[in-house]
């Protein structure tokens, strides 16, 4: 893509992310973005800041292909089942297509798409999968040889007050999605998928205490990429103590993995909402470097900007800026322009120079890990 004109994006979504990312783009002046939802209350309010808007029927195919037609490239913020019919759309009408997806089922549509395609696909463009990804095949590259790749991320209340320790800071869809499905990870060499809530470890870190279990979809790519290189790879999801046992219980014990829909409303009526929370990302990676056997970590909190005229999470920080800096680096041809797009292709240091991949940048390096 050249920067002599306007990309025009097709925005999917006028939710919590989808308002940041629209604000994100059209604020930056180099991106002619137009927000696609049903929702006409959601498109009320990024319409009176001046961002062009159109109220679609986001699940009907034909009216999205009609509404993504004209455009350069489809952002796609919507809830993760619809992932592969905004993609199959994009397709159909020519756009690039950058999404959010963690569903693993969704994201190997996608790359199946994109095989031969004119025009590039990008899924998994958030925080994680996304930016942990990133970090990890950057910290990977510098060994020799790779012995284990730890990749932890946790979006967390600042003020847990619940016995879940939990507050609603994302889509409960992709939550409840991510604590049911298999696991890819990489075992003594073997892929494998392990078990969701299991692989349960407690850490600390600028002394507060966590716990970490497996959930779904937070690698990415990586196990196809780093497979015959590295001996163990996982990605777990951070909580604080006590939280993996009470929704083993709710998923397992009262059988609710077999009635999500249910499980989801409860938790809707009963769980806050929270726009102060912070996210933890947290990854360590040892192997041999010049005959030596050695580990290097990043670990980064960031925190809800509460200031601002326009408050934002940092759940909402951190997964804008990752699909927004997917978008400028494409714009800026720092990746390829068709076919589909590993997040691990993305280089770190791109990603941190970016003008929104500098959120990452401003975040707090975490120093004493115990």
């Amino acid at each position: 893509m050249t920067n002599s004109k306007q990309m025009k994006i097709a925005l999917l979504g006028a939710g919590h992310i989808g308002q940041t990312i629209a604000r994100l783009l059209h604020g930056s002046g180099d991106y002619r973005v137009t927000v696609l939802d049903k929702s006409a209350g959601s498109l009320a309010k990024l319409a009176a800041e001046g961002i062009a808007t159109q109220q679609v029927d986001t699940e009907s195919k034909s009216a999205l292909a009609a509404a993504l037609r004209g455009n350069d490239a489809v952002v796609n913020a919507l809830p993760y089942h619809l992932a592969i019919t905004a993609a199959q759309m994009a397709l159909e009408t020519g756009c690039h297509y950058f999404d959010l997806t963690e569903d693993v089922a969704a994201t190997k549509a996608i790359m199946q798409m994109a095989e031969g395609a004119k025009t590039a696909f990008m899924p998994q463009c958030g925080l994680a999968p996304g930016f942990i990804g990133i970090v990890a095949h950057h910290l990977a590259k510098g060994f020799d040889s790779l012995q284990d790749v730890k990749m932890r991320v946790g979006a967390l209340p600042a003020f847990p007050t619940n016995a879940l320790k939990y507050n609603l800071t994302w889509s409960v869809d992709g939550l409840i999605n991510e604590y049911c499905h298999p696991c890819e990870a990489i075992h003594d060499g073997q892929t494998i998928n392990a078990l969701p809530l299991e692989g349960l470890e407690h850490f600390s870190l600028d002394g507060t205490e966590y716990e970490a279990f497996n959930t779904s979809g937070g690698l990415g790519t990586l196990c196809e990429t780093l497979e015959g290189r590295v001996k163990n790879l996982d990605y777990k999801t951070v909580r604080y103590p006590g939280h993996r046992d009470l929704m083993m219980f709710l998923l397992g014990d009262l059988q609710l993995k077999n009635d999500q829909e249910a499980l989801k409303s409860i938790m809707r009526k009963s769980m806050p909402a929270t726009m102060q929370d912070v996210v933890l990302v947290f990854v360590t990676v040892s192997g041999m470097k010049n005959g030596a056997l050695l580990q290097e970590v990043f670990a980064r909190k960031i925190f809800a900007e509460r200031d601002a005229a326009e408050p934002l999470s940092a759940i909402q920080i951190t997964t804008a800026a990752g699909i927004c800096a997917a978008v400028d680096l494409f714009r800026e041809g720092k990746l390829p322009q068709s076919g589909f797009i590993r997040q691990e292709q993305v280089e770190l240091p791109d990603f941190l120079a970016n003008r929104f991949g500098r959120a990452y940048q401003q975040s707090r390096q975490v120093e004493s890990i115990g």
